[in-house]
C-alpha cells in the first residue's frame, strides 16, 4: 500500500489544521499517512504520493513554513518520476490575482518536476468556506485512490 505524505504550509495554523484533519480522516480509514510542516527535498523524493495543503502569504507566496524546501526544490530539481501528486490552495478571492497563489506555485513545481497531477488544483476560497476542512476531506476522499494507488 502507498504511504501518501501530506506537505502542510500555513501561516496562521488554519492550513496545518485543515491537513492534520485530513491525515485524521485517511487515518480512520486504514490509509497510511505522514504529515510535514518543516520538510526538505529528501522528504518530497522519498514521498510515494504527495499531497500539498498551502495556505498564501504576501503577494501570492508559498508560506515562510515551506518557502525554503520550495526554493530548494526549485534549485536542486529532483525529478518526481510520476509520483502522484494533489495540491489544495487555500485562499481569499478578495486578494484577487494573488489568490491560492502559494497552492498554484506547488502544483506548476511540481508539474515541472516531473510529478503526475491525479487531479486539478483545489481552490478554497475562504469568503464562501468556513470550514475548509469539510470540503479538502470529501475532496481528498475522492481522488483517493488515484494517491494511494488503488
Amino acid at each position: 500500500m502507498t504511504k501518501l505524505s501530506i506537505f502542510s504550509g500555513s501561516v496562521y495554523g488554519n492550513a496545518q489544521h485543515v491537513a492534520e484533519q485530513v491525515e485524521e480522516n485517511l487515518a480512520e480509514q486504514g490509509h497510511d499517512c505522514e504529515l510535514f510542516s518543516d520538510p526538505d527535498v529528501s522528504d518530497f523524493t522519498e514521498a510515494e504520493a504527495i499531497l500539498v495543503i498551502t495556505s498564501t502569504t504576501g503577494q501570492g507566496d508559498v508560506p515562510p513554513n515551506i518557502e525554503f524546501v520550495y526554493s530548494d526544490l526549485k534549485e536542486q530539481f529532483p525529478l518526481l518520476n510520476q509520483k502522484p501528486f494533489a495540491v489544495v490552495a487555500l485562499g481569499d478571492s478578495s486578494y484577487g490575482e494573488t489568490f491560492c497563489g502559494g497552492g498554484r506555485q506547488f502544483h506548476e513545481l511540481l508539474t515541472e518536476l516531473q510529478a503526475r497531477s491525479i487531479a486539478d488544483l483545489l481552490k478554497v476560497d475562504a469568503i464562501e468556506t468556513l470550514e475548509p476542512e469539510k470540503d479538502v476531506i470529501a475532496w481528498v476522499n475522492g481522488i483517493k485512490d488515484k494517491l494511494f494507488n488503488e
